[in-house]
């Protein structure tokens, strides 16, 4: 299974780096896991709702760039679909069943996704009703689809 991680913005944080590389070092023995990262279209602190649309827009635009046709595109946003990390492992694991190899995940910018980007997702997965900084969700993630393998194999997991 290739699974992608699409996400806006460089990681900074010296710590969730180092969280991210050991789960990315960990899923390398379930599935090849590549993390993505799209520019993030600089704004100013205030901004209109047109400028708001815009730099999603323009962000949207370089996410899909990055995703090709046979990609199953999961978004994440906090008006997504709720789901346990079991309900996850059984997701990613009906995906691998009915042939969808290529899984991509979708982390948008601080204004979240453009309409195209959601349009473009075949579902809409929320962690929580809560916001995550985009850049602590990247580490989330990838733990959840650590974990959803480690459940798909039988193997232990902390509960």
């Amino acid at each position: 299974m290739n699974i992608s991680i699409v996400t806006v913005g460089k990681l900074k944080e010296k710590y969730l780096k180092q969280g991210i590389e050991e789960y990315l070092k960990r899923l390398s023995a379930y599935a090849r896991v590549e993390v993505i990262e799209v520019a993030d279209e600089k704004a100013p602190e205030e901004l209109s709702d047109t400028e708001m649309q815009q730099v999603k827009q323009k962000e949207g635009e370089r996410i899909l760039a990055k995703i090709s046709q046979d990609t199953y595109v999961i978004a994440l946003a906090i008006q997504g679909k709720l789901q346990s990390s079991e309900e996850l492992a059984d997701s990613i694991d009906k995906l691998a069943t009915y042939g969808k190899s290529k899984i991509a995940f979708i982390i948008g910018g601080s204004l979240g996704l453009s309409d195209e980007v959601m349009k473009r997702s075949n579902e809409k997965l929320s962690f929580s009703k809560m916001t995550f900084p985009h850049q602590l969700m990247r580490l989330i993630l990838v733990e959840q689809i650590y974990r959803a393998f480690r459940i798909n194999r039988g193997e232990p997991y902390h509960k």
